[in-house]
């Protein structure tokens, strides 16, 4: 019916006639269907990056209970002129060593003869006063030396005694490699058994022992043990300083030996 109607009103109708037409079929508009709008490329663009913003997600997204640790950069490894084992250049067994500054040294006898490093002076005086307050009198034989004290103390003695090289080098530092030289080692006594002066023997009296049990109180370590790493013949009397930073590093050489597996020779006086 309505299909009949409408060809009915397309006929062109006379004006008499138009009043016949319901007024609801006479007024409707006309419609005309809008064409559907396409995706522009911005909109096509936006979609896409999401796409690919949600894929990513999914793929480097791992769940995980634990915490993520974050990773420091690692601190720099402390360099040395040697490392522990580490062989290093000497003599005969003896590490090269700088002469003191005459600036740097301070007396540690009544008549000025002996001197050491201010800071290694300062402490043996201390520690000399403490042990005679004990009733042990720690007598210092030797203390700084100059480099041409050294070449008489190695090359006067070894023509005396008709040493080999190898030989004196075995109880004395030849010139330049002497630990005297840096103003912190010194020889000690015993002021009750002189006799023991710069002799293994110096390790059966008063004095060592004192000095074995409370020495490190005052940074002094001996510095030719049995077996030594530098095969230095024993010397119980010799002793040096390393209470500070530059003495520390002055030794730190002969420290990182490696330790001898044969026992040092036995020396004869120095």
């Amino acid at each position: 019916m309505m299909g009949k109607n409408n060809k009915q009103i397309k006929r062109k109708l006379r004006p008499e006639e138009s009043n016949d037409i319901p007024e609801v079929i006479r007024d409707r508009p006309s419609i005309k269907v809008a064409n559907r709008p396409g995706f522009s490329p911005l909109l096509l663009a936006s979609l896409t990056l999401g796409i690919l913003a949600l894929l990513s997600l999914l793929i480097f997204w791992r769940p995980s209970s634990q915490p993520v640790a974050i990773s420091s950069p690692p601190l720099p490894t402390p360099t040395s002129s040697a490392t522990p084992g580490e062989e290093v250049d000497n003599v005969l067994g003896h590490l090269p060593y700088a002469e003191a500054p005459q600036s740097e040294l301070k007396a540690i006898t009544p008549d000025g003869r002996l001197r050491m490093r201010t800071a290694a002076a300062n402490e043996f005086l201390q520690m000399q006063g403490n042990a005679r307050a004990e009733g042990v009198i720690l007598v210092p034989i030797s203390a700084f030396r100059s480099v041409q004290d050294q070449n008489q103390i190695f090359f006067g003695v070894k023509q005396q005694r008709n040493q080999q090289v190898r030989q004196r080098a075995e109880v004395s530092a030849p010139p330049g490699y002497s630990e005297h030289h840096t103003g912190y080692a010194i020889d000690i006594g015993d002021g009750h058994a002189p006799g023991t002066n710069l002799s293994q023997n110096f390790e059966t009296t008063a004095a060592y022992k004192w000095l074995k049990n409370h020495a490190a109180q005052y940074n002094f370590e001996n510095s030719f043990t049995h077996d030594n790493a530098q095969r230095v013949s024993y010397e119980p009397w010799h002793w040096r300083y390393v209470g500070d930073r530059q003495s520390l590093e002055t030794f730190f050489k002969a420290r990182s030996l490696k330790t001898s597996s044969q026992p040092a020779p036995a020396p004869s006086n120095p």
